[in-house]
């Protein structure tokens, strides 16, 4: 079984099974004609199950052809121009060889006795991204798993610096479009039930600054502590992009923590056209950014942000068999002494090669082509009798439903969205995301692919009324 580990003795090996792997995922991606094959879990899992894990193949040409059959064959695939549903992106191919040359060292980077450049490879995209922000000279931060963890770990900050022993008297404030993250963090804070305050949203769904001037007098009113006002640089369901600079400005006012969640609007800090949007967010404490969603990165690929280095010492302990607290004076690079994980992933590396490849430019010359194209499919859908919209986007993506002619129903109206969606995804012609805006069903299409175009938005449109007909006249005929 030493044959298999990978060694100065399995070097070629490695290099004949690993391109075997990779040039079966290349005539893939090259005959790929579906987003997805429209596969029932029903029908997947009998072949997963009949797999008898305790019985090895021992072959590599074997185990991708069983692969193939389990996986490959009914992977959905990002790459495809229909793919229109949630916030993932397709990769670019400098990040892919980063991800097989991390995968294949496998540095950790919790210390620097594990990752040596890894550190400083880090390091150096840490302070790369907060200058973009413009967050300032003591700036700092750490790559992280996604946008849930970053949130989480700007979070403990800032109910480490908001300096309270009663939890319970602690207040976050975050728009009703923010993400769910912020109520799951809170709770794993130790946070009372009424911790998050959900402020409300004006048409283009942005927080109303308004109301949030009038919950953070409240706060101080009512004798609590506000911890925590998160921003959003792009929501997940409308790409939508809070009032950074009233926000910061109202912050500062009450001495109030701002975190920017940008998970999803970071891209605009590369982008040519566009970075104004995203104007205010230099103002905050801290900033979640996910390279995965627009730096067009492998997951996983993100990063917390901080105004301040100091901040970070809350989440710093020392093992002596780790980074014992010699290390500090001794000024080695330790990265665990900043992230919530000890074993860490060089994820960094795989945006090391997309800059060094592409540049900062080619990235928002790509993440501008995503949102033009959004654009221009508002357009259509504004034009269009058959569909409602509901906001201008921001960044890429649409949130909208089918109004079919003949009905009045809002509940049918539901129905026939819901349906068409799902016959949609069981068709595997394409992959639309949905929500609920105001209580009723919409779909939303989240472009994130330079290679979609118009002419691809108006098939799908075409596909998703025709569903949603379909269904009504079935409603009809089981009616009657």
């Amino acid at each position: 079984m030493r044959s298999h580990l990978l060694n100065d003795a399995t070097a070629e090996q490695y290099r004949r099974s690993v391109t075997e792997g990779v040039e079966r995922v290349a005539a893939k991606l090259a005959t790929t004609e579906r987003p997805f094959t429209g596969v029932t879990a029903d029908a997947l899992s009998p072949r997963v199950d009949g797999i008898d894990l305790d019985k090895p193949l021992h072959d590599t040409a074997a185990v991708l052809d069983e692969l193939e059959d389990v996986y490959l064959r009914d992977a959905v695939y990002f790459h495809h121009p229909r793919y229109l549903a949630h916030l993932n992106c397709p990769v670019v191919i400098p990040a892919v060889l980063g991800e097989a040359v991390m995968s294949a060292v496998n540095s950790s980077l919790d210390t620097w006795d594990q990752s040596a450049g890894g550190t400083l490879i880090e390091r150096k995209l840490i302070d790369w991204t907060t200058a973009r922000i413009g967050l300032g000279p003591a700036a700092d931060g750490v790559f992280t798993s996604g946008g849930t963890q970053s949130n989480l770990q700007a979070l403990l900050l800032a109910r480490e610096e908001a300096k309270t022993e009663n939890l319970a008297d602690l207040r976050v404030f975050v728009s009703e479009a923010g993400h769910f993250s912020v109520t799951k963090s809170a709770k794993l804070l130790g946070l009372g039930p009424d911790a998050v305050v959900s402020i409300p949203v004006d048409h283009d769904k942005r927080m109303q600054t308004v109301a949030l001037a009038r919950e953070l007098e409240r706060c101080a009113r009512d004798g609590l502590v506000p911890m925590a006002v998160v921003a959003t640089g792009g929501t997940t369901d409308f790409g939508s992009i809070d009032p950074l600079p009233e926000i910061a400005a109202l912050c500062e006012q009450y001495g109030v923590w701002m975190h920017v969640d940008a998970a999803y609007g970071c891209g605009l800090l590369a982008s040519l056209k566009y970075r104004d949007r995203i104007n205010g967010i230099e103002r905050a404490d801290s900033v979640t950014v996910d390279y995965h969603k627009s730096f067009f990165q492998p997951v996983s690929s993100s990063a917390v942000l901080v105004r301040d280095t100091a901040t970070l010492r809350h989440v710093t302990y020392h093992a002596e068999y780790l980074n014992p607290r010699r290390t500090v004076q001794e000024r080695i690079p330790n990265q665990v002494d900043k992230s919530l994980q000890t074993t860490r992933r060089f994820d960094a590396l795989k945006l090391w090669m997309t800059l060094r490849v592409m540049g900062a430019d080619g990235v928002g010359q790509l993440f501008d082509e995503v949102c033009d194209l959004a654009a221009e499919g508002w357009k259509l859908l504004a034009a269009d009798p058959r569909f409602d919209v509901v906001v201008e986007p921001s960044l890429s993506t649409l949130v909208f439903r089918c109004i079919p002619a003949s009905v009045t129903d809002p509940a049918e109206i539901d129905r026939a969205n819901l349906y068409a969606r799902k016959a949609l995804f069981a068709s595997g012609d394409a992959v639309v995301a949905g929500t609920k805006v105001a209580g009723r069903h919409y779909l939303k299409f989240t472009l994130l692919n330079p290679e979609t175009t118009t002419a691809d938005i108006a098939a799908v449109l075409d596909l998703i009324a025709g569903h949603a007909e379909q269904y009504l006249g079935e409603s009809l005929d089981r009616a009657s």
